[in-house]
């Protein structure tokens, strides 16, 4: 009832203005709303990935859980081409919330690479799932350890893939380079799988969530097996760079490729990202939806099933906007260290 009022409002003030009704500036000017006023029911729009992806479902799917909420009138929920584009669209207006991957964030707030001279100004709602690393090496070829590479034929992802980027980092922290590999290949999750089963590559990165349908078919039709991550390549990378965090595949688990024995390798998380000049109130009403929606029944992404609601907030490269920290503290899982590098570093940014 409440949101047909604030909706009947809304309507009135356009009829007596045309000037900012519906345009993606006034989404932008909404979602701003002063710092403590709360705001009329505003309308989001949620940058997400490719329709073949897991953002773009993702997105689909907290719809109608951030529609729930009296402040939110409407979402839409537009398909892009993923993190970096999800950042520059914040950063313009174009959106108002946005998944990403926690690398290209870093280097966001911190003006590096695609932002070099021009550092976002976004803060987290909420950590997501990890895209875990996954090393997959044929049984015979060797393979138990990145360091073993060397003069393997190797499958790195597409060219400029995130699968590429965390083969390139996981290789120099290793103390490789492409040059000391046998054979390079640039292919995509089912090509590896393809040359894998051919005979044509030795090992493979992958980058996804867990577990991949492809390591899955590879698995039931060859032998082959996961290439651990450890030290002194883990350590080396995670000193490196901030964004990467440990993680163990576990064993016997039927849901995760039950395996016979756990498997460290390495991870980067997703986020839930708005920007810095969200209005609080707006804030803290997404984190609440989103938690809430993590412990009933009807989580419909699989990615979200094993979220920790008691992370939500911790362990971030980028600091937790205001409005949902003031709901982690007030439901008792607030890390109140979370971010603060990060909001250390980009205090004038």
């Amino acid at each position: 009832m409440l949101k047909r009022v604030l909706g009947s409002i809304a309507l009135v003030t356009c009829g007596l203005s045309l000037a900012g009704c519906g345009g993606q500036d006034d989404n932008a000017d909404q979602a701003q709303t002063g710092q403590g006023d709360t705001p009329a029911a505003i309308n989001l729009i949620f940058g997400t990935g490719g329709t073949s992806g897991t953002y773009y479902p993702l997105g689909g799917a907290l719809k109608p859980v951030f529609e729930d909420s009296p402040l939110i009138d409407n979402v839409q929920v537009v398909a892009t081409g993923a993190s970096v584009q999800n950042i520059n669209n914040i950063m313009d207006g174009t959106n108002q919330i946005a998944v990403v991957m926690s690398d290209v964030a870093y280097d966001a707030v911190h003006g590096n690479k695609q932002f070099e001279g021009r550092p976002a100004r976004i803060d987290a709602i909420a950590g997501l799932y990890p895209n875990v690393v996954q090393i997959v090496a044929m049984d015979g070829s060797d393979v138990d350890s990145v360091a073993d590479m060397a003069g393997k034929r190797v499958g790195v992802g597409k060219v400029g893939s995130g699968v590429e980027a965390s083969a390139k980092k996981l290789l120099a922290a290793a103390g490789l380079s492409y040059d000391d590999l046998a054979q390079v290949s640039h292919t995509g999750y089912a090509d590896s799988v393809t040359a894998m089963g051919n005979g044509n590559l030795d090992v493979a990165f992958f980058t996804s969530g867990v577990p991949n349908s492809a390591i899955t078919g590879l698995f039931q039709n060859n032998d082959a097996h996961f290439v651990s991550v450890a030290d002194p390549t883990e350590q080396a990378l995670l000193d490196e760079y901030p964004y990467y965090e440990t993680y163990e595949i576990p064993a016997s688990d039927p849901q995760r490729y039950d395996l016979g024995k756990a498997v460290n390798t390495v991870a980067i998380r997703n986020l839930l990202i708005v920007p810095a000049s969200m209005n609080e109130d707006v804030a803290k009403e997404l984190a609440t939806r989103f938690s809430g929606y993590l412990t009933g029944d009807s989580v419909s992404i699989n990615a979200l099933k094993s979220l920790d609601v008691d992370r939500l907030d911790q362990d971030l490269v980028l600091p937790v906007h205001p409005g949902a920290r003031a709901f982690y503290e007030s439901s008792g899982g607030a890390d109140t260290s979370s971010g603060s590098d990060a909001e250390e570093t980009t205090t004038d940014n």
